[in-house]
């Protein structure tokens, strides 16, 4: 199947290029998470398919929009590193590379339609609310964070789009509250998920 091959590529490249890490970028489980820390869903979609030896590495991983609408808490357990000690997901946080600096965001809670257009799904914002406390802090984290790398290279990681040309378009909600702290500290790259295309987009003043 198309899925297999690419999950064969991924392995081939990593190994051609001796990868260190690998990045995941949210809607770790489709369609809606985890339903608990014993999922076998979790063996399904992570352990048993990225089985070749070059993706035998540390996993970083951030939640999507998918994730929060199953057990969200699971994703963030321990339990699920005993079971597979590549796997490392938390809501925000830093991984420091030395040459370059990782700011991982946790970017669903930023969108407003979560919480007021569901669609008939449900989500699980234990750990989250109150909203605003939880968005500012997550800001604030980021740029005191940015503000104290001297990384050479600083990248920012999120499930959503700040920009895109894809079916997602633009999320206005990171657009207005976190691009501008990406820009006041000079931000190499933000790298995301959610639109299931590849997209390089550069800003004219950079």
């Amino acid at each position: 199947s198309y899925e297999n091959l690419n999950i064969l590529q991924m392995g081939i490249i990593a190994e051609k290029i001796n990868i260190d890490f690998i990045i995941s970028t949210g809607d770790n489980f489709y369609e809606n998470g985890l339903t608990d820390a014993r999922d076998p869903a979790f063996d399904e979609s992570f352990s048993n398919i990225y089985s070749a030896l070059s993706l035998q590495k540390q996993w970083y991983s951030v939640l999507g929009n998918h994730d929060y609408r199953g057990d969200v808490l699971a994703q963030l357990s321990s339990i699920l590193t005993q079971r597979d000690s590549r796997w490392l997901c938390m809501r925000s946080y830093i991984v420091n590379a030395e040459i370059a600096e990782f700011f991982f965001v946790d970017t669903s809670p930023f969108q407003d339609k979560y919480f007021t257009t569901t669609e008939g799904h449900t989500y699980d914002w234990r750990g989250v609310l109150p909203r605003n406390d939880y968005l500012s802090k997550v800001l604030m984290d980021v740029d005191s964070g940015l503000k104290k790398s001297t990384a050479k290279w600083k990248i920012v990681v999120g499930h959503h789009t700040i920009q895109s040309a894809g079916q997602h378009g633009n999320t206005q909600e990171l657009v207005d509250q976190l691009l501008p702290i990406l820009q006041e500290n000079n931000v190499d790259l933000y790298v995301n998920g959610h639109d299931h295309c590849l997209q390089h987009i550069s800003s004219p003043d950079r």
